[in-house]
């Protein structure tokens, strides 16, 4: 449990002045409730392929890299600051695993697609049975397929909102053109939100603005995590497929 601001200010004004390494392993005791909390609402979107105690330490690295790096006379709360770089190294981690290979990125793509047919012919989104039917596929292989596609599309999404996302106490670039870049996919960011339904859009913002687990999320709109979870799912394929296209 993360210690009172009036503690966490002590333990910061301890180290400043001491620079011991046990006050900044203080420090670190005290922030680790922030890497819990995050890893926690990552793991069941990426528990097939990595282990908890795998995201734990890259998050862990993250909140150590936060601690040495913070700079207080920026402005930023540590608590923000430590957020983007826990969480910049979780997905950092997950990029070098290369979890997604080229053969299943074809196979999600053959999946979305079809569904995105299937629906204009339908006037509704297709039921699996129909998207297997379609797609000649057993029900086995599409339900791993979806699974995949929503882990597949979730990483995307982090990816890039983590680029999008840059604090005063440490800016990603000084080159102009690579902040450009940052601009574009946000632009290109907000556009994909705007080509969402209501729904949608509410379950993007609770959950990736406002920090709520699916769970959470259930609860708030009066539904089951699975329904939360495909609407999710559907959201993340519209987005980056919007995005890709837009790019």
């Amino acid at each position: 449990m993360l210690k009172t601001k009036d503690e966490s200010v002590h333990l910061w004004d301890k180290y400043a002045k001491s620079k011991k390494i046990e006050d900044r392993d203080a420090l670190i005791m005290n922030y680790l409730p922030l890497v819990k909390k995050i890893v926690f609402k990552m793991v069941p979107s990426y528990s097939k392929y990595v282990d908890l105690d795998d995201l734990m330490g890259s998050g862990i690295m993250g909140l150590i890299h936060a601690v040495d790096r913070f700079d207080p006379d920026k402005g930023v709360p540590f608590e923000s600051y430590a957020y983007l770089r826990i969480k910049g190294e979780i997905i950092d981690y997950l990029r070098k695993q290369d979890f997604v290979s080229t053969s299943l990125r074809k196979r999600i793509k053959s999946v979305e697609s079809a569904m995105e047919s299937l629906e204009i012919q339908l006037g509704r989104p297709p039921t699996d049975e129909e998207l297997a039917k379609h797609l000649n596929m057993d029900q086995e292989t599409l339900q791993k397929t979806l699974d995949d596609a929503y882990t597949y599309n979730v990483m995307y999404l982090e990816d890039v909102l983590e680029k999008c996302v840059s604090l005063p106490s440490e800016s990603k670039s000084e080159l102009p053109e690579e902040s450009y870049d940052e601009q574009e996919l946000k632009e290109l960011l907000a556009k994909g939100i705007d080509s969402l339904t209501d729904r949608e859009k509410l379950v993007i913002s609770l959950y990736y603005f406002d920090d709520l687990s699916i769970k959470e999320i259930g609860h708030v709109l009066g539904v089951s995590e699975s329904r939360v979870s495909q609407i999710h799912s559907k959201a993340l394929m519209k987005l980056r497929r919007k995005i890709d296209w837009m790019n």
